[in-house]
């Protein structure tokens, strides 16, 4: 790739081509101009600058900033371990739906169980009780 191209590609990713666009126009393989631009931070959708640009978000748990990449899903938290650690330490804000009520198949205890909607067992050893035989609480 000689320098001309790859000013070329730099000016046509800021004017907001695609990868395929900017292949053939300077008759290189899409996969060439799109590692490129990977190396060379030109990836994704250009950032248009406005005024209007919206105030950066912060993840609940650190409180460091998200960083929201146009065209996806937003995001609430910077990454799976902070999103793990909020929502285990703030049980009482989760919207559970899938909550059971169920008679334990063995001693015969009302329980709930979440997300198992066929649980027969209060816990593993009614199960075990119930299937060999025997006493659960020795």
């Amino acid at each position: 790739m000689t320098d001309e191209q790859k000013t070329r590609i730099f000016r046509m990713r800021e004017q907001g081509m695609s990868y395929d666009a900017i292949a053939e126009s300077l008759s290189l393989s899409k996969n060439t101009v799109k590692s490129y631009c990977r190396r060379n931070n030109l990836s994704g959708r250009r950032k248009q600058e406005s005024d209007d640009a919206k105030p950066a978000e912060f993840c609940p748990n650190c409180g460091k900033p998200v960083r929201q990449i146009p065209g996806r899903k937003h995001i609430r938290f910077c990454s799976s371990a902070c999103r793990q650690e909020w929502w285990n330490s703030h049980l009482d804000q989760v919207n559970r739906k899938a909550v059971y009520e169920y008679t334990c198949a063995y001693c015969g205890r009302h329980f709930t169980a979440y997300g198992n909607s066929h649980r027969k067992y209060c816990s593993h050893a009614c199960y075990i009780a119930d299937r060999f035989g025997g006493d659960p609480h020795e």
